[in-house]
């Protein structure tokens, strides 16, 4: 826990709307990208990411510097997601949207190819919740293993079961 993030928090905590708005262009474009890998649209993305920084911005009394403020954002944003995904819109929303949209991935690589980018982003969506949800956070987003767990309030070695999981399954879909 940096001094810098904890800051942060307590100047937001204070109703200062500038730190607010550092808050948000530091950890939103990452938290997009969660939100995006997560709910498989941009529209989604973009829904999801306003409520989570309004979740942010509720219970950031809550955050106590007992982990890295990305952390503690990561945490809320994934269980946020996740309760999107439990949820019937989220229901309703895969049963009637389709990947062919041509929807591609907002920070794409131009090294892979657009067909394999949509088969993996595919095959990441056919995952189930835990197991996406610890492979994006791991394997996409860069986070440790024993950060996984604290984010997702599960042990270090669920999340690298999730982590086995998730490629296994992967490259199974893949293969094909």
């Amino acid at each position: 826990m940096s001094s810098a993030d904890l800051e942060l928090a307590q100047r937001c905590r204070a109703g200062d709307g500038a730190a607010f708005e550092e808050l948000y262009r530091q950890y939103s474009g990452r938290l997009f990208n969660l939100a995006w890998r997560m709910a498989g649209s941009s529209d989604a993305a973009e829904d999801l990411l306003q409520e989570i920084f309004l979740v942010v911005h509720r219970k950031l009394d809550g955050f106590r510097g007992e982990s890295s403020l990305g952390t503690w954002l990561y945490r809320l944003a994934m269980n946020h997601c996740l309760d999107y995904l439990r949820g019937r819109q989220a229901k309703m929303s895969r049963a009637t949207a389709s990947l062919e949209d041509g929807e591609t991935e907002p920070a794409a690589t131009g090294r892979v190819s657009v067909v394999a980018r949509l088969d993996l982003e595919r095959a990441i969506a056919c995952l189930p919740g835990g197991c996406r949800a610890a492979f994006l956070l791991h394997d996409v987003e860069g986070f440790e293993h024993r950060e996984v767990a604290k984010i997702l309030g599960i042990s270090e070695g669920t999340s690298k079961s999730q982590v086995h999981k998730a490629r296994l399954r992967l490259r199974a879909m893949l293969s094909r």
